[in-house]
């Protein structure tokens, strides 16, 4: 039996299913709770290019929830440790660090080169140059967040003549919205995003998801989820 072997049982995905997520390249902006999480199980699902990019470092602070981080990587570059551990889960696919803030003309390339973009990151104007890039690269768009008790999964793209973007669901006056840093998040929470990021990105790959947009809530005091529609916004000034 191969490690992929639960994959191949699934009649949603069998053979043909997993050899296109051998074939995928995934680019994951962010390696925080969100992303370490997603990260871990792109790895062990066998997508076949996994690039992580982050410029920031392991902070002791990060250690409750960023479970790809030990005490002895405090004060590493998080892509880099991140990378290596995500070859050491799975030495079969090909893992890319990229320990910069990509902007511009770079990040263009990057989500060019990428079938899905997964956007764990914890700062709207990266978020929206994230999602500015996959609108002119019509890419798919998985994005997700969390704070104190509480998160939220989207799904975007890849056709947004038809369908929205993130930029349709928020504005540049959201950018004072706080963040888990200043308002606390309980360490699994993050964990429960990243593993859904995981699943549309997976099943997007493979062939099985359903149209985008998606909207998903998940509230853990209650344990629960809410599904919201999102509309295209005819002013969006990235998809309208």
């Amino acid at each position: 039996m191969t490690r992929d072997a639960r994959h191949l049982a699934l009649p949603q995905v069998g053979a043909d299913g997993q050899q296109r997520i051998a074939a995928g390249s995934v680019l994951l902006i962010g390696v925080g709770g969100i992303g370490c999480a997603a990260a871990a199980y792109l790895a062990s699902s066998g997508v076949g290019h996994v690039t992580v990019c982050d410029f920031d470092t392991v902070d002791e602070t990060n250690l409750g929830r960023q479970v790809l981080y030990a005490k002895g990587h405090i004060g590493e570059l998080k892509a880099e440790v991140a990378a290596t551990r995500l070859r050491k889960i799975n030495p079969h696919i090909e893992v890319t660090a990229v320990s910069e803030r990509l902007t511009g003309g770079a990040l263009a390339t990057a989500v060019a080169a990428a079938d899905v973009v997964l956007d764990g990151s914890d700062n709207f104007p990266t978020r929206f140059a994230v999602n500015d890039a996959c609108v002119a690269g019509s890419r798919r768009l998985v994005s997700g967040s969390a704070i104190r008790l509480e998160g939220q999964l989207a799904v975007f793209g890849p056709d947004y003549a038809h369908s929205p973007c993130y930029r349709c669901l928020y504005v540049d006056a959201d950018e004072s919205l706080g963040d888990c840093a200043g308002n606390g998040v309980l360490a699994p929470v993050p964990g429960v995003i990243g593993t859904l990021m995981a699943v549309e990105c997976l099943k997007y790959l493979a062939g099985i998801a359903p149209p985008a947009p998606l909207l998903r809530l998940y509230d853990g005091m209650a344990s629960e989820f809410r599904h919201l529609g999102v509309g295209k916004r005819a002013d969006c000034p990235a998809c309208g």
